[in-house]
Order: structure tokens, then C-alpha cells, then sequence
């Protein structure tokens, strides 16, 4: 072998070396841009129960379910930094529907998730209820969901936004389960206009959603 064979290969096993670990590390995290079906998108997420801070800045839609230990992970250690970078973190809460007859959602959950899609400023339960273990919250004080047809049919409308966002973020390149949507599922605008959309379950994903939005990497 030529030495110029052997130098051609080691530049080549180095650069595929080099792009494999950028993606590994990098590329792979980053957030998807929404060009596709962004309209509809949009529709879904301004319709849907979130519950807001209300907060001023730009605007995050965060879908979560309260057990998800990514979401809980999320919520803690992110929403403090956007908050305090003004963005307005826009909670969508999902009770899931049952698999194959298992229950994936418990009565406590429907409750809560009913109330807060009818009461879009209703930011003080979220925080009430996220201050608690899933499984010891009880929704105290809250109309029940089952049994109640309107609060029911509120319960199906969020699981029903989770089915129709799935094949419009995946055309979009977001990954997206068997089920419905990878939670916690992010997605913004950025300062010139474009969305984007993150399925953030891991935190190597965070950095790019705080650039976007302004925000630091640490809370003050």
C-alpha cells in the first residue's frame, strides 16, 4: 500500500469519526424545525386546555403527563429558567387512555387534567399538584371527572389533540411513540418566527430549547 492509500484512509476514518461523534453529541439533541403542517400545529395548541403563567415573553407549549418521570425532571429543572427569562411555559397536561384495558391514568388525574383545560389561568393548581407525589395526590376540592359527561368529554379532547399532533410532528422528523407524542414534548417560537419542536425525554435537549427562548442555563 502506497503511502498516500494509507494517508487517504486515516483522513477519511478520522473525519467519519468526527462526524459520527458531532452527531452523537450534538446533532442528534437538536430540536426539529416545524416546515410542515405548522398551521395546524399552531390550531391545536391554541386550542388545546394549557394552563399558562402568563407570563409575557415567548410562548412554550410543554406536553406532559403528571407521572412521567421526564416530565417531572423537565418541569423542575427547566421551567425555572424559562420562567425566569419571561417565556410563557404553557402546560399541557394529558390523562392517557387505557392500553389493553390497563389503566394509565387514575381518577385523581382525570380530575385535575379536566379542570385544567376548563380553567386556562388555573396556574395555582398545576403548581399545587405538581408539588405532590402522583400517587398521593387526591384533587381535593375538585369536581370528579368520571362520572361527569362534560368533564369526561373534556379528558377525551386532550387525548384526541395527542393523536392528531402525532403524525403532523413526525412529518416534521420529532419522534414520536406507539401511542401518541414522547413526552415531555416542547415546542416554541423562535425570535424570528420559526417553530420548532423538541421530543425532549432526554436532557442533552434542554440547551437548544434555552438558546431559542433566551433563556440561561442556570436559574437566578
Amino acid at each position: 500500500m502506497s503511502k498516500f492509500i494509507f494517508w487517504l484512509i486515516v483522513v477519511v476514518v478520522l473525519a467519519l469519526a468526527a462526524l459520527f461523534a458531532w452527531w452523537w453529541f450534538d446533532a442528534r439533541w437538536r430540536p426539529q424545525t416545524i416546515k410542515k403542517h405548522e398551521t395546524e400545529i399552531a390550531n391545536l395548541l391554541k386550542s388545546s386546555g394549557y394552563v399558562t403563567p402568563g407570563l409575557g415573553g415567548p410562548k412554550a407549549y410543554i406536553i406532559v403527563f403528571r407521572s412521567c418521570p421526564d416530565c417531572v425532571r423537565y418541569v423542575a429543572e427547566e421551567l425555572p429558567k424559562l420562567q425566569a427569562a419571561g417565556v410563557d411555559t404553557r402546560i399541557i397536561a394529558i390523562a392517557r387512555a387505557d392500553v389493553g384495558g390497563e389503566p394509565k391514568s387514575t381518577a385523581a388525574e382525570r380530575t385535575t387534567v379536566a379542570e385544567l383545560w376548563f380553567n386556562h389561568q388555573n396556574w395555582p393548581l398545576w403548581e399545587q399538584w405538581n408539588s405532590v407525589a402522583p400517587e398521593a395526590w387526591t384533587a381535593p376540592g375538585l369536581t370528579p371527572a368520571d362520572g361527569d359527561m362534560a368533564r369526561t368529554a373534556i379528558v377525551e379532547a386532550g387525548r384526541k389533540a395527542v393523536a392528531d399532533l402525532k403524525p403532523l410532528l413526525a412529518a416534521n422528523g420529532v419522534q414520536v411513540g406507539e401511542a401518541g407524542v414522547k413526552y415531555p414534548t416542547v415546542i416554541w417560537w423562535t425570535k424570528d418566527g420559526a417553530m420548532k419542536a423538541c421530543a425532549c425525554e432526554d436532557p442533552r435537549t434542554y440547551r437548544f430549547v434555552r438558546k431559542d427562548l433566551g433563556a440561561k442555563d442556570r436559574a437566578p
